[in-house]
């Protein structure tokens, strides 16, 4: 791919294509969700179809500061602000966050929508939040130690971070091997981006979804110690849509936490 890819536009362009196209992580929850969140039976995805832990969050949400990080699409950010969160929903994509504004005019919630760049929190002052929700988003982002340092810059003292994101071993394989043939024929060496493909090859294999980025695990969770958080929980989870399942975890999410002091 050439050398002056943008994967910031490239990447919103794509996302506001796959809201065009119906993918299921930009179809918003209905109103008997939202209905269920209200009375307190609610729960949010970070990996696959895995509900997160409910003791990887406050007992009660009311009046909690939540950032959905690379969040947009009318799922996560809808359910928490219905539970009585304070919500902010950030994303890359124009579309995605359309897909927030429409539940939260749907439902009456009050839900705060931000265009931009993960790795640029810019738009929130210092410790101005008790909670981030990043679901797996950060496989599009070309480098992560910036998201972490920001993630740990806006949470409070004693806030937390859970983030879910791919386990780099399945970028190993070929994809056409996998999705053609669900043969595991390993290819490609980590770290790995579909960037690194020659154009015709990735417009062959990929079509023109976003570019995704393997990111080693040095870098998702060795990186969120670096910037200074603890890690409190880790799980794994195969991945929802492909013939990986059988044979190893596809999915991580972990929980960490900024200290207090």
């Amino acid at each position: 791919m050439t050398e002056n890819l943008d994967p910031v536009a490239h990447n919103r362009a794509a996302w506001d294509r796959e809201v065009e196209r119906g993918n299921e992580w930009t179809q918003p929850v209905g109103p008997d969700v939202i209905a269920r969140a209200r009375t307190g039976e609610w729960s949010i995805v970070l990996i696959g179809y895995e509900p997160v832990p409910r003791d990887w969050l406050p007992d009660d949400l009311a009046g909690a500061a939540i950032l959905c990080l690379a969040s947009g699409g009318g799922q996560q950010g809808p359910v928490l602000a219905a539970a009585g969160a304070d919500v902010t929903v950030f994303d890359n994509s124009p579309r995605q966050l359309d897909r927030d504004r429409e539940v939260a005019a749907r439902d009456g919630l009050a839900i705060r929508t931000v265009l931009g760049d993960m790795r640029d929190l810019g738009a929130f002052p210092d410790a101005s939040f008790d909670l981030i929700v990043n679901p797996v988003s950060n496989v599009f982002c070309p480098d992560l130690a910036p998201v972490w340092r920001e993630c740990f810059r806006v949470l409070r003292p004693a806030g937390a971070l859970l983030a879910g994101f791919m386990n780099p071993d399945i970028f190993i394989f070929d994809i056409v091997a996998l999705d053609d043939r669900e043969e595991l024929v390993v290819r490609h060496k980590i770290p790995f981006s579909t960037a690194d493909l020659p154009d015709t090859e990735r417009l062959r294999d990929y079509g023109d979804g976003p570019i995704e980025y393997s990111h080693t695990l040095t870098t998702q969770i060795g990186g969120q110690l670096a910037a200074g958080f603890s890690l409190t929980h880790l799980v794994e989870a195969a991945h929802h849509a492909d013939a990986t399942a059988r044979y190893m975890p596809g999915y991580l999410a972990t929980r960490a936490v900024k200290p207090s002091r």
